[in-house]
């Protein structure tokens, strides 16, 4: 198929985007007094505008009221929390009760596991993929060592097949059919962060049920990029931070999901704080930990209100368009970058590994750099074109229907062609 790879094009599809309003809700960081072409918001999301009214808000009311704004602030801060719940829900397609705001992901996904791997002698091993993040391999290993278990042992890790850069779903469910008899736990990122594939979670999630393992997902690339349904697929539990596609801000707060048909078992074993404590007898104090229904009983302290407030901006933006309308845009935005690259891709070296089949990707496009990759790099840097480098020689970009346009696209392209 042809590729139109003009400016005037991308300037054109720009015209007929009905969300290209967006980007005027986001401060756009600047290079040489210009705009940049900003691809990192699988890394660190941009900014809203509105974040620092929303910021001002609780430091008025701190200011004003002191200790007293846990009750008298505009939004009260004992409670701030509960006002994020429904947007978010939303965006993981999950129910008000699964989920809740707290702490920030590699803590949720350790006191998620606390609760959720419970490893016996013949059901022990837990399996991840291979290229995982490393903050979730430390802390897979480190709860299987906590157990007694010896990582090497324990960690069922799924690898490439040889030729391919990705993990097929394929081989997740042959490798979960094979050691069904000793997984404790699946615990995998949704999309994986240095690839940018999209796993199957719903056909996961199945099997895992089918086979009596418990299944929890990491979704830091996920959320606020693709589709999730997560009560629907019945997954048991599910962790996300919300500074990537969600915009919250550096180490922002996170989110935790935990299905509804956990919501009432208090056997499962659990760390403990007070914010999870009944509401009605918390301030209470008495000794006897009674946990809140649903999500909300696995919170340990109180909200981290300034935090909370910059989320609640984003989720404000997000929730004023609807999540399920950014979609289509972030798909054709891919779409465009992918079919621009691939006219260069065997002149400029470059490899494209992501999947390209459109459920198995999101925003995400990792560029695989065969030679002189990070020259490259430095060189789409030094023309404004702000990408995000992996080693050894992975250059990712996530064109971002929030603030991302159709030109920034063919910035990225133009830089690579001419510049590179």
């Amino acid at each position: 198929m042809h590729t139109d790879l003009t400016e005037a094009y991308a300037l054109q599809l720009d015209q007929q985007d009905n969300l290209s309003k967006l980007r005027e809700s986001f401060y756009i960081p600047l290079h040489h007094g210009k705009e940049t072409a900003y691809f990192c918001g699988n890394s660190l999301g941009l900014q809203p505008k509105r974040t620092e009214e929303f910021l001002m808000q609780e430091l008025k009311d701190w200011r004003e009221y002191g200790v007293e704004g846990h009750f008298l602030a505009k939004n009260p801060w004992v409670s701030y929390h509960e006002i994020l719940t429904a947007k978010a829900a939303k965006i993981v397609g999950a129910k008000e009760i699964e989920v809740v705001m707290m702490n920030q992901l590699t803590a949720n996904l350790h006191f998620m596991m606390v609760s959720f791997y419970k490893p016996t002698p013949k059901k022990y091993k837990i399996l991840t993929e291979s290229k995982a993040f490393p903050s979730d391999q430390y802390a897979v290993e480190s709860q299987v060592k906590f157990h007694g278990y010896n990582p090497s042992d324990a960690i069922i890790e799924i690898h490439p097949a040889e030729g391919s850069n990705y993990v097929s779903n394929q081989q997740i469910i042959d490798t979960m059919e094979q050691h069904k008899d000793e997984l404790a736990l699946v615990m995998i990122g949704g999309v994986n962060y240095y690839s940018g594939q999209v796993f199957d979670m719903k056909q996961i999630a199945k099997v895992c049920n089918d086979l009596s393992i418990t299944v929890g997902y990491d979704l830091a690339h996920a959320a606020g990029n693709i589709e999730l349904k997560l009560h629907e697929w019945n997954v048991d539990f599910a962790c996300w931070c919300t500074y990537k596609y969600l915009n919250s801000g550096p180490g922002s707060v996170g989110g935790v999901f935990v299905h509804e048909k956990h919501a009432k078992n208090f056997d499962l074993p659990r760390f403990t704080g007070w914010w999870g404590h009944d509401k009605k007898t918390r301030f209470k104090m008495d000794k006897t930990f009674v946990p809140i229904e649903g999500a909300e009983g696995w919170q340990l302290s109180n909200a981290p209100v300034l935090s909370m407030a910059a989320h609640h901006a984003a989720l404000s933006v997000v929730d004023e368009v609807g999540f399920e309308n950014l979609i289509p845009k972030a798909k054709a935005l891919h779409h465009y970058l992918r079919s621009l690259i691939e006219t260069i891709a065997e002149e400029k070296h470059i490899e494209i590994i992501t999947p390209k089949n459109e459920t198995e990707h999101g925003c995400q496009l990792s560029m695989l750099a065969k030679r002189d990759g990070r020259k490259v790099f430095d060189t789409l840097t030094e023309n404004g074109v702000i990408a995000d480098w992996r080693e050894p020689d992975v250059i990712r970009v996530a064109p971002v229907p929030l603030y991302n346009s159709f030109h920034d696209v063919w910035r990225l392209f133009d830089a690579l062609k001419n510049k590179c």
